[in-house]
């Protein structure tokens, strides 16, 4: 091939290569294949050769991904069900303005801002927040199917309830914080140690969740509502509840700064609030709850309407911006007080439960004191909820996925409460116990 040929070649190819990149559309997400592979066929049906790019991360990895490439961004869109993780990326300037030309969608869901009202970032479908559980299971193994969040902490559930990470899982960050803020910090973590030592396995990912359920390896799961909805419609033995202290919040996509490709972005955030993406959702693999409540009259049997089903209205308010001020020392917490000291923990309540029930019905005050002494240990923060918005703490928890000299200790000091607590509670519960005969 001459040199004159060569070079019109090597152009049209470089030609061929950039119309395909600008093509392309890349959106980083928290959501698995089952819900971003229908989407993703519909949007590129609807507009041919554009694709759409998935990259898989959790959403903790996504924000902190998003953050190392600032400087060379090659992403376009973000896409969670977190909202207080776009709320983070707001605040660092990760997001650029949009206004969506999609009209009929409400400005709240439940009592949460569907859109952020400085067009950052959007809802595009709403989630709530409670338990699934495999009915089979539970049959077989004498359990009731619970109804509020502590049913969970029932002797009956012990060693049958499994959760994702909050520090892994956004999903399962704002279930624990909605206990929290719902509870209040003090009685918030209480219920949530209390259940946990009734948790089977603490999972890496929100996926491991339904999956444990779904195959009967676990009983009940602590879930966002699309879980439960999906692996019912698909045919598994399970169903799903949301209890009375919950929230529906609002799942969110937001265009990246600087994206590559802005006008594909725009295009994406469209169709995704349009009635055909919206009816996408309505996938048995996906049944997630529309933000666009045109679609309702087409929606599956079974599938809640949070735009007119009473239970919606009673949830509580969860503030995004508190979720998202201490979502760091919040997951440091449970992962230094549950997930890592599970056996520890799952021992000390062990031995309460057995002592609660030789208390039953016994007139033993001392014997009772003493439980409450247990029980209070296992419950004790080593912070109290001022503290975990505190300067000094959360100025330990600003290294990212590398943890600061300061964030460690704080980690060390937070485990060795635990575990010390965990260790006397089991020594007085036993000690209850041997009193009751």
């Amino acid at each position: 091939m001459n040199k004159g040929l060569w070079a019109l070649s090597a152009a049209i190819l470089l030609s061929n290569v950039a119309l395909a990149q600008e093509g392309t559309v890349t959106v980083v997400t928290s959501f698995s294949k089952d819900v971003t592979d229908p989407i993703k066929a519909a949007f590129e049906a609807a507009h041919p050769g554009t694709t759409l790019e998935v990259q898989n991360k959790s959403t903790s990895s996504g924000v902190v991904y998003l953050e190392e490439t600032r400087g060379n961004n090659q992403t376009d869109l973000f896409w969670a069900s977190a909202p207080d993780a776009f709320v983070t990326l707001k605040d660092q300037g990760l997001l650029s303005t949009f206004k969506p030309t999609v009209e009929g969608i409400p400005e709240t869901v439940g009592s949460y801002q569907v859109n952020d009202r400085d067009g950052y970032f959007f809802g595009f479908a709403a989630s709530g927040y409670g338990m699934m559980w495999n009915e089979r299971y539970l049959e077989a193994n004498g359990i009731e199917a619970p109804a509020e969040w502590n049913d969970l902490a029932e002797a009956q559930y012990h060693d049958h309830v499994v959760i994702a990470a909050p520090s892994r899982s956004g999903t399962t960050h704002l279930t624990v914080e909605t206990i929290l803020q719902g509870e209040g910090w003090e009685e918030g973590w209480k219920l949530l140690k209390l259940i946990g030592g009734n948790f089977q396995q603490v999972t890496d990912r929100s996926f491991g969740v339904p999956e444990a359920v779904n195959s009967g390896q676990a009983g009940v799961g602590i879930v966002i509502d699309f879980f439960g909805f999906a692996a019912r419609a698909s045919g598994f033995p399970v169903d799903f509840a949301y209890p009375s202290v919950t929230t529906v919040v609002p799942a969110n996509i937001g265009i990246v700064a600087n994206a590559p490709n802005q006008a594909g972005a725009e295009a994406f955030v469209n169709f995704l609030l349009s009635e055909d993406g919206q009816l996408v959702l309505f996938d048995p693999a996906i049944q997630r709850l529309p933000i666009n409540p045109a679609v309702y009259d087409r929606a599956p049997d079974g599938l809640p309407n949070p735009f007119k089903d009473p239970q919606f209205a009673s949830m509580i308010t969860f503030d995004g911006n508190v979720s998202s001020q201490r979502s760091a020392v919040v997951d440091s917490l449970f992962d230094q007080t549950v997930t890592f000291q599970l056996d520890n923990l799952s021992a000390a309540v062990a031995a309460i439960q057995a002592a609660q029930a030789a208390a039953e019905g016994k007139d033993m005050p001392e014997a009772k004191a003493m439980i409450e002494e247990a029980i209070g240990l296992v419950a004790g923060v080593p912070i109290t909820e001022k503290d975990a918005v505190s300067a000094e703490i959360l100025g330990a928890f600003e290294g990212g996925d590398t943890a600061t000299a300061r964030q460690s200790q704080l980690e060390q000091e937070w485990a060795a409460f635990a575990q010390k607590n965990y260790a006397e509670a089991k020594q007085k519960a036993e000690a209850a116990l041997a009193l009751l005969g």
